[in-house]
């Protein structure tokens, strides 16, 4: 049974409007969670705002949000001077715009939701805006408040669904051009391509979710059983650092055998 939705509201097309719900497409509720302790104790410790040069503790209704202006110097905003620049509905997916799906980058995707119909009655609108956006190779762009903040979002379809994307911010993504643009042109050795190649071949295999499981969780959670029952830790063995052998290899050499050792594990595979 999935989970119970934690956003309802409504898709909204120009005149067509359906109530929809979303989740969440990750989570991260299976990861261990630590609580910060006081050791003399045990007790558990909490966090306080308290004033920067009293040192006294602020209460929730003495906090205000301020923008910086100078060294000591804040422009106080109000919640209700916040509120009035805030989209008018926190409720409507209101797509405004279409791009053609292969043409937003991967860096701008932020954090993915699964979007349904919230009734039986809201999927034919569901499904043609879904369909259509399929059929012209497009997704939808809008804004919405999530996470108590508004974000341009963007609308996918997604089998029997649409998968909608928080967007990064414009000031959040740096151009790769900044980065690039200075790194010498180098065409690789013909050689050197063909068994690099080749040595991917030999690693391609099907996707499976285990190649990104965490094995850090699963070693933290066999030392917490270990704890319990009074043993001690393992100690953790070095992971020895790559050295330099002071000879100059030439990579086609370091390819060649990078191959042939590589033969034995794919056929162990």
């Amino acid at each position: 049974m999935p989970p119970r939705s934690f956003w309802k509201g409504y898709l909204k097309l120009s005149l067509v409007t359906c109530p929809v719900a979303m989740m969440p497409a990750v989570t991260e509720g299976g990861r261990l969670r630590f609580h910060t302790l006081n050791r003399k104790t045990g007790n558990r410790v909490q966090r306080q705002y308290v004033d920067a040069e009293t040192g006294k503790r602020v209460e929730e209704e003495d906090q205000a949000r301020g923008y910086p202006r100078g060294e000591h110097d804040h422009v106080i905003l109000e919640e209700e001077e916040l509120d009035e620049v805030a989209l008018e509905s926190t409720r409507t997916i209101d797509i405004q715009e279409f791009v053609p799906s292969d043409k937003i980058a991967w860096i701008w995707f932020d954090r993915p939701h699964f979007l349904m119909p919230d009734d039986t009655v809201a999927e034919e609108a569901f499904s043609v805006i879904r369909d259509a956006m399929q059929s012209t190779g497009t997704v939808g762009i809008a804004r919405l408040v999530l996470y108590r903040r508004e974000r341009a979002v963007m609308l996918q379809p997604c089998g029997k669904g649409i998968v909608l994307w928080t967007l990064r911010y414009g000031d959040e993504v740096r151009d790769e051009r900044d980065y690039f643009d200075d790194l010498r042109e180098v065409k690789p050795d013909s050689e050197a391509l063909k068994l690099v190649s080749k040595l991917i071949g030999a690693r391609t295999t099907e996707w499976d979710p285990k190649m990104v499981e965490d094995p850090v969780q699963d070693r933290l959670l066999d030392l917490i059983e270990g704890k319990k029952k009074g043993r001690k830790p393992p100690r953790k063995s070095k992971a020895e650092e790559p050295r330099e052998s002071g000879k100059v290899v030439s990579i086609i050499d370091a390819l060649k055998r990078s191959i042939a050792a590589e033969k034995p594990a794919a056929r162990k595979r």
